[in-house]
């Protein structure tokens, strides 16, 4: 299929080595309803896939990521016509203290929790592979 659309989404991993998902909205009309995915969304036109992650993320948690702490994990092209670019950054947060403007909640998940659900967009595939690389090489957390 061709590429249609653009977009960037992020592994934002924390010192438990958990990786922090978001319970999206359950309605029908967006693409996998009350389905767990990454934090992520399309690129608006101008904007790198990096400030579109960067964007993405103020918007839907009111974090400020620091664009010298998040580096690019791999792009895909989707078989639905997107172009995705997924980041990766370390990060602890206290989800207490987060505002999620979109979805129902946020979790953070061990490699062995990914495992056991299916994730929105078809991310469990990708996300094994990065739990797989990263085992053991833990980074300091921003």
């Amino acid at each position: 299929m061709a590429i249609t659309a653009e977009g960037s989404n992020i592994i934002i991993r924390n010192s438990a080595d958990q990786i922090l998902l978001f319970l999206r909205d359950d309605k029908p009309d967006i693409p996998c309803p009350g389905m767990w995915a990454l934090l992520g969304g399309y690129r608006e036109p101008g904007e790198t896939p990096l400030e579109n992650v960067i964007r993405e993320i103020s918007e839907e948690i009111g974090v400020e990521l620091d664009p010298a702490t998040v580096e690019h994990h791999c792009t895909r092209e989707r078989h639905w016509g997107l172009l995705e670019h997924t980041f990766k950054t370390q990060m602890d947060l206290d989800l207490d203290s987060v505002t999620l403007t979109e979805g129902q909640r946020l979790g953070w998940f061990t490699e062995a929790d990914v495992a056991a659900i299916v994730l929105g967009f078809e991310e469990n595939e990708m996300l094994a592979a990065y739990f797989q690389q990263t085992r053991g090489q833990q980074q300091p957390v921003a």
